[in-house]
């Protein structure tokens, strides 16, 4: 089987697509996602958060959650507002968000390939997250929430992709956030082939964000195997673009105290791997190896000292430096995942956020990184490790609904 391959994608009907398309169905809690889909009966929330058309204390795994999915894509194909492409496509996909641009492909990644780590990871997966991933595939018959990947800048690829988002687009929506999407279809036969040559010659694919939802494709393609067969559910949903065009915002920490230091002590103990700086303005690192630190309404800049840097491409991350450097020696918190004393804030949400939750005397303390970069991501993945938890935050953020992989 080929790296990618295309299909018939499930998509909206014309004028449909600025009704359907939703943020991605993990950005949003329960209630956010009923606020945002309210008044709008063809928003795709109905199937990504389904508990949203049922009752608010229902817990979101219940075996209802996920037969209303079905129910509200049933109702939504009825209605013709979802249509399915007659014959495999490739969907060329642009995002653009502000100033910044980047155009992928939509396509169906190999299972097989996942599963022998040509398809690269470099997270740890959740047994509940990947369980409630392979429920609603098995109750839709269907992928819908795409898997964001890289692959490594290729003249070539890059060269058919933009060639295919030529012209009006198929669908063209600007979110709520301001983010606009755009979808182009490819239906030549000649330049589909072109396109799957092109990924086939690669020697790798990385996952950027959507572990968890290709953990749960290759959980579903193994049970339907051993039924007997190859199946469209050999494949799962991703968008693909090119490793220089995607962007990596800072993944910001904030913990709720000092583990019993003082102000003072704090910044003192810092100097043995940090060299410290008071700042009047708020630090937003501008390299690797600069972190901002606002601590009783100051900001602080940290700058690592080298001989703390090591070669290691999981430990030289800046937010291992952190950890291992001051979140763990100093305030104790030596698991990322678990310890309720320390939280993230995307960098989307910017530095102002972290004052906010400071100066509130919710936290006591916050740290601004360097976004983690995607060579780093892909040493990573190519070394077989996985990063720290919360080590990148993607913008701009995929949507739900535009294209959807249905599994026959």
């Amino acid at each position: 089987m080929s790296l990618i391959r295309p299909f018939r994608g499930l998509r909206p009907a014309t004028g449909q697509a600025g009704a359907i398309a939703a943020p991605p169905y993990d950005v949003l809690s329960s209630d956010e996602a009923r606020t945002r889909a309210a008044g709008k009966p063809w928003s795709f929330l109905h199937i990504s958060k389904p508990e949203i058309d049922l009752p608010q204390d229902i817990d979101p795994y219940s075996p209802a959650v996920y037969a209303k999915a079905a129910e509200n894509m049933a109702r939504m194909l009825a209605a013709g507002v979802l249509l399915r492409d007659d014959a495999p496509c490739y969907y060329a996909y642009r995002l653009t968000m502000g100033e910044h641009v980047q155009t992928g492909i939509v396509a169906a990644a190999s299972v097989a390939d996942y599963d022998s780590n040509r398809i690269r990871k470099h997270e740890f997966t959740r047994p509940d997250k990947e369980d409630d991933r392979v429920r609603q595939i098995e109750a839709l018959n269907a992928q819908t929430g795409p898997v964001l990947l890289a692959y490594p800048a290729s003249t070539s690829a890059d060269a058919m992709i933009a060639a295919i988002a030529q012209g009006v687009p198929d669908s063209d929506v600007t979110a709520d956030d301001g983010i606009r999407h755009q979808i182009w279809v490819l239906r030549d036969e000649a330049g589909i082939a072109a396109i799957t040559a092109s990924f086939d010659a690669m020697d790798a694919l990385y996952i950027a964000d959507g572990h968890h939802r290709s953990a749960a494709a290759s959980r579903v393609a193994a049970a339907r195997h051993e039924h007997g067969g190859e199946s469209a559910a050999d494949s799962f949903l991703a968008v693909i673009f090119p490793h220089h065009q995607m962007k990596i915002l800072d993944y910001n920490r904030v913990v709720k105290d000092l583990n019993g230091l003082q102000e003072s002590a704090l910044v003192a103990r810092l100097t043995k791997a940090f060299t410290v700086e008071d700042s009047a303005q708020r630090v937003h690192p501008a390299r690797p190896g600069e972190f901002g630190m606002y601590l009783a309404g100051r900001w602080r800049k940290l700058t690592i000292k080298p001989e703390c840097i090591p070669a290691d491409p999981v430990e030289s991350l800046d937010v291992s430096l952190l950890s291992n450097h001051l979140l763990a020696p100093l305030l104790g918190i030596t698991d990322l995942r678990r310890d309720k004393r320390i939280d993230f804030v995307g960098g989307i949400r910017g530095l102002a956020e972290l004052e906010k939750r400071v100066d509130s005397g919710e936290m006591a303390v916050a740290f601004a990184l360097h976004p983690t970069r995607m060579d780093q991501l892909m040493a990573v993945a190519d070394s077989n490790n996985v990063m720290p938890p919360k080590s990148t935050w993607f913008e701009p953020k995929l949507a739900d609904g535009l294209v959807s992989h249905v599994l026959d």
